[in-house]
């Protein structure tokens, strides 16, 4: 029984090759993060011990792991991968991730237009062109724990000023710049603009450094009723065929085994358990900076 967030076109792909090749049959619930937190905390509180593996964002798996919900467990394959993708209690692993880059419609910026830093995009010319994801908390206080918060705190106040576009969801914010509704993005996944690419759309993206990197991650529930087969599926999508699959879908594998250009490049991983025992202090700053206009 597999709890997962990832979108359904792609766990029911994963799923299916998982069961072609061992043959054991996988049950299939999906949900945003939250609900598979909530969903797996109610069951075990109720002693109902359904879900054998957890597919879902680090911040989540982390709260899994302090519920003591999680097993510990190893495979082959974690020595292929960067050491930020293991947690030191080896309760989930990160497998793939999310990075935030800064993307454009090609129709509308010439690429020796794009800014190149941070302080690039404060430049007057792109006021009221810039969209942001609503959501990207994450990724403000990576930079800000990265930069240091005057200066961080500084910056992003004076990008405040830009008038930003904000919109809800990746996929919609990459489709607007697909569009040429928003001309150009600071938090973009570029999985998401590379999707649009390969399907023609006049978008391109590139990393900004510090560049910034949302672990996904994959856990073995404690009680799982069939842990050796939750074992099997880690180690399936840990493993470089399993890997491959993720860059076969333009996602990006944790890996450091599997050659892609969407993580070919120096990168941060956003650490959940700050992200956990600082959110209210992050989600509060953001929200006034960004969403209370």
């Amino acid at each position: 029984m597999l709890y997962s967030s990832i979108i359904l076109t792609d766990s029911i792909a994963i799923t299916r090759a998982f069961e072609k090749k061992y043959g054991i049959k996988v049950e299939l619930w999906r949900g945003l993060a939250d609900k598979v937190v909530q969903r797996t905390v109610s069951e075990a509180r109720a002693n109902r011990h359904t879900v054998d593996v957890i597919d879902t964002n680090s911040p989540e798996l982390e709260m899994l792991a302090r519920e003591k919900l999680l097993s510990e467990f190893y495979s082959p394959y974690l020595a292929d991968l960067p050491p930020a993708a293991i947690p030191a209690h080896k309760q989930w692993v990160a497998y793939r991730c999310n990075f935030w880059v800064a993307a454009y419609n090609t129709n509308k910026i010439k690429k020796e237009a794009v800014p190149k830093t941070y302080e690039d995009f404060l430049d007057p010319k792109w006021k009221g062109k810039i969209g942001l994801e609503a959501t990207d908390t994450e990724w403000f206080a990576t930079l800000v724990k990265i930069w240091g918060e005057e200066k961080g705190l500084a910056y992003f106040k004076k990008l405040a000023e830009m008038n930003p576009d904000i919109r809800k969801g990746h996929i919609l914010l990459a489709e607007l710049v697909s569009a040429g509704e928003i001309p150009l993005t600071l938090t973009a996944y570029n999985h998401h603009i590379e999707k649009l690419k390969n399907k023609g759309a006049p978008v391109e993206w590139m990393p900004i450094p510090p560049a910034i990197a949302r672990p996904n991650g994959v856990a073995v529930a404690k009680f799982a009723p069939h842990p050796h087969a939750a074992l099997l599926f880690a180690d399936f999508l840990l493993s470089p065929e399993g890997q491959e699959l993720f860059r076969s879908m333009d996602r990006v594998p944790s890996s450091l085994k599997v050659k892609t250009n969407l993580n070919n490049f120096r990168y941060v991983m956003v650490d959940p358990v700050v992200i956990l025992d600082e959110w209210n202090k992050w989600d509060k700053l953001w929200e006034e900076l960004f969403l209370k206009k």
